[in-house]
């Protein structure tokens, strides 16, 4: 289960509306993301980017003789979880574990999907039950291709540059209120520390940043923004060169491509910083075998939750007051 994206320029409307609804979005701000979905091409490249993963989990599966049948269900756009869902009990399923493409826990980033689920299922025509595999961002195969991607994005300035180099980790803001409610700050903060104390190259200084807010200009959000620590950095002189790593996100979505690879670049580019962006999670292989090791759990018994760090693996059934929305500021 994704957030899903638009596939062609026909459908933009309709899926900011069903992004925003209730949200109160300022409309400027609505033509502001309508324009960067233009830019590039009208289309979102996040279901093609969850084909690919689920082509390479069918393979991982397999190969483990681990014989479940994949389904493919979005939060916002087709294929909708509520069609997924109808679709399931039409094929005799009855009870499915579910992998949301999220690795940190929040209301958007974990419990809105769990509410997402409880409605799907309970709009199935026969009874279905649809199990959350748990939060990861501290599962070693999480942890171990961030290293990877990391160690890649060092490894490809030149060595004139590294010398004032600093690794940037990017997430999703979101409300400081949502915020508070929940681990993600904790969470961002403790998969930063578990990749840089893996990486080849441990002198490293690294920061956290976060991108892509979309509230009311009144309404506080988690920061630095990724564009103003940026030009900190430059004007503090703390770097020449940043590995800028979208840790909060597992695909090279929309809001990795624009918000960074567009305007964190210009942004580098202006200040005379050399920025080179560090590759999502994606489909690698460990990352995939992640996925499985997360399926085993429920599937086994006697398999131990793999985690690293002080935080104790999360449970996918959360507790009831567990990252509760946010409430309407009055």
């Amino acid at each position: 289960m994704s957030f899903g994206g638009p596939e062609r320029p026909e459908d933009l409307i309709a899926f900011l509306e069903n992004v925003t609804r209730g949200r109160n979005v300022p409309a400027e701000r609505l033509a502001e993301v309508a324009t960067q979905y233009d830019s590039l091409g009208g289309k979102s490249p996040i279901n093609d980017q969850n084909r690919s993963l689920i082509a390479a989990l069918e393979v991982e599966l397999a190969a483990n003789d681990i014989n479940l049948k994949i389904y493919f269900g979005n939060r916002n756009w087709h294929p909708l979880v509520a069609d997924t869902a109808q679709q399931m009990v039409d094929d005799g399923v009855r009870n499915a574990l579910v992998f949301v493409t999220s690795a940190f826990s929040s209301y958007s980033g974990c419990r809105q999907y769990r509410d997402d689920l409880v409605a799907a299922a309970a709009s199935a025509s026969a009874p279905l039950a649809l199990h959350k595999l748990r939060p990861f961002w501290n599962h070693p195969g999480f942890v171990e291709t961030m290293v990877q991607r990391v160690d890649e994005a060092i490894g490809a300035f030149d060595s004139s540059s590294v010398v004032d180099l600093r690794v940037v980790f990017s997430a999703h803001s979101i409300p400081t209120s949502m915020a508070a409610t929940s681990d993600y700050v904790d969470q961002l903060h403790d998969a930063a520390r578990l990749i840089m104390a893996r990486i080849d190259r441990a002198d490293v200084p690294f920061d956290l940043v976060f991108q892509s807010r979309s509230g009311p200009p009144h309404v506080p959000w988690l920061e630095p923004d990724v564009r103003g620590h940026l030009r900190t950095l430059a004007i503090e002189g703390s770097a020449a060169a940043v590995a800028l790593v979208p840790l909060g996100f597992l695909s090279d979505h929309q809001e990795v491509v624009y918000d960074l690879d567009i305007g964190a670049r210009e942004v580098a580019e202006s200040c005379g910083l050399t920025l080179i962006r560090a590759a999502t999670a994606g489909t690698h292989p460990r990352f995939v075998t992640m996925i499985r090791e997360l399926i085993e759990e429920q599937l086994l018994e006697g398999v131990e939750p793999l985690s690293l760090g002080p935080f104790e693996p999360r449970q996918g059934s959360c507790a009831v007051n567990c990252c509760p929305a946010p409430q309407p500021r009055r």
